[in-house]
C-alpha cells in the first residue's frame, strides 16, 4: 500500500468540507454588499413645505374689561367724635358743595366759646385802664404789655374753639349724589365712622389695564370705544392720564379715559368692554402660528437658506386664530419651513415640497 492510497479518504472527507464551506462564504459577502449598498452616504434629506414671508396691513385692536369710576367720589368720616345730633336725609339726591349733611352736639364747645368772649371783655377793659395808667407813669411798660398779650392769648383760644365747632358740622365737599347711609341721629361717632358716601356721576371715567407690549401705541386725546353690559349703546371716551410706569404684578399699564356721550344710564363700578382703535400697521409681518417654535427662553423659526434649515430667534406681536406677527427676526422675502419641524436639525439638508405664500 503507497501513502497515497492511506490518505486518499482524508482527502476526500477535506474536499467536501471545502465544498460546503465555499457556498457559505459567497453567501456572507453577498449579504455585506447589499447591506453596504443600502446604507446613505449622508443623513437624509427632509421634505418640508415652506411659506414665503411678505408685509400685510394689520389693525391690532384689542377687547379689554374695564370699570366706569366717579369723576369725584369719597366717604364722608367726621373729624372729631361726639354724639350726632343731626342727619340730613338726603340719600340718592343731588347736594351741592358746602351743603350740612350732618351735626355733632357742640354744646360743650359752644359754652367755651362764651366764656373767652367774657374774659376778652374783661381783659379789654383791664387793658384801657392800663393804658391810661401808662400815660401817667401809673405803672409799667411791662405791666402794659403783659395786658395786651393776655387779650391776645384769649383771642388765639376762641379761635381754636371756633374751629372745632366747625368740624361738628359736616358738610358736601363737592356737589354730588349722596349715597345710603347706616347711622341714625344719636349714634355716637368717630374720624373712623362712614356717615354716607357722595359721587360726582354727572361726569364719569373709565378706567382700564393695556397689556404692556401696547404701552407705546397710546397716547393722551385718543379715543376709545367700550359698550356696558345690558346695553347695546357704543360709548366712546377719550384718554385723559396714564399710570407713570408698567404694574409690576400684571406687565400692564393703568388708563384712565374720560367718558364723551354718557347718557345718564351708566353708574360708578360698572363693568365694561373697552375696544381699543389702533393706527394700522401697513407693514407688519403676519407668519402662520405653526411655524413658530417656543423655546425656554423665547421663540424661532426655521428659515430655509440653499437646501439648509437654519434656525433663528424672532420677537412675535398681536396674534390671531391662524397667523402671529413677527416684529424681529424676520424680514419680507424670506423662506420660513412650516411642516416637519420636529425632525429638523439646525444645517440640516431640507427640500420644498411646495410653497404656501397665502396660506
Amino acid at each position: 500500500m503507497n501513502i497515497f492510497s492511506f490518505f486518499k479518504p482524508l482527502y476526500i472527507i477535506i474536499g467536501f468540507a471545502g465544498v460546503a464551506i465555499l457556498p457559505a462564504c459567497n453567501s456572507k459577502d453577498k449579504k455585506e454588499v447589499a447591506a453596504t449598498a443600502g446604507k446613505p452616504s449622508g443623513p437624509p434629506t427632509s421634505k418640508v413645505d415652506g411659506y414665503i414671508v411678505k408685509t400685510s396691513e394689520l389693525t391690532d385692536n384689542l377687547e379689554l374689561p374695564g370699570s366706569i369710576i366717579a369723576n369725584e367720589a369719597t366717604t364722608i368720616n367726621p373729624e372729631i367724635s361726639g354724639r350726632l345730633v343731626y342727619l340730613n336725609k338726603v340719600e340718592g339726591k343731588i347736594v351741592g358743595i358746602g351743603t350740612l349733611l350732618a351735626k355733632i352736639y357742640d354744646g360743650d364747645l359752644v359754652a367755651q366759646l362764651n366764656k373767652l368772649k367774657v374774659q376778652v371783655q374783661v381783659a379789654e377793659q383791664t387793658s384801657k385802664r392800663y393804658e391810661e395808667l401808662l400815660k401817667i407813669n401809673g405803672i409799667s411798660q411791662q405791666e402794659y404789655d403783659l395786658a395786651k398779650l393776655s387779650i391776645n392769648n384769649l383771642q388765639a383760644d376762641i379761635n381754636i374753639v371756633r374751629s372745632n365747632i366747625m368740624r361738628t358740622e359736616i358738610k358736601a365737599p363737592f356737589t354730588g349724589t349722596v349715597g345710603l347711609s347706616n347711622i341714625s341721629p344719636g349714634a355716637y361717632v368717630t374720624p373712623q365712622t362712614i356717615i354716607t358716601t357722595i359721587r360726582q356721576n354727572s361726569q364719569l371715567k373709565l378706567d382700564f389695564t393695556l397689556p404692556e407690549k401696547y404701552s407705546g401705541k397710546i397716547k393722551t386725546g385718543q379715543m376709545v370705544n367700550f359698550t356696558a353690559e345690558g346695553n347695546t349703546k357704543n360709548y366712546i371716551a377719550r384718554i385723559i392720564a396714564f399710570e407713570s410706569g408698567i404694574a409690576e404684578e400684571n406687565r400692564s399699564l393703568q388708563i384712565r379715559t374720560l367718558i364723551i356721550n354718557n347718557d345718564g344710564k351708566l353708574l360708578p363700578g360698572q363693568f365694561v368692554k373697552v375696544k381699543t382703535n389702533f393706527e394700522p400697521d401697513p407693514e407688519a409681518i403676519m407668519i402662520p402660528s405653526q411655524a413658530v417654535i417656543p423655546q425656554a427662553r423665547g421663540k424661532q423659526v426655521a428659515i430655509y437658506r440653499n437646501g439648509i434649515a437654519s434656525f433663528e430667534n424672532i420677537t412675535t406681536g398681536a396674534r390671531d386664530s391662524a397667523n402671529v406677527q413677527v416684529t424681529n427676526g424676520l424680514k419680507s422675502g424670506d423662506t420660513i419651513i412650516i411642516t416637519g419641524l420636529m425632525s429638523l436639525k439646525s444645517g440640516g439638508k431640507v427640500q420644498l415640497n411646495k410653497m404656501n405664500p397665502n396660506k
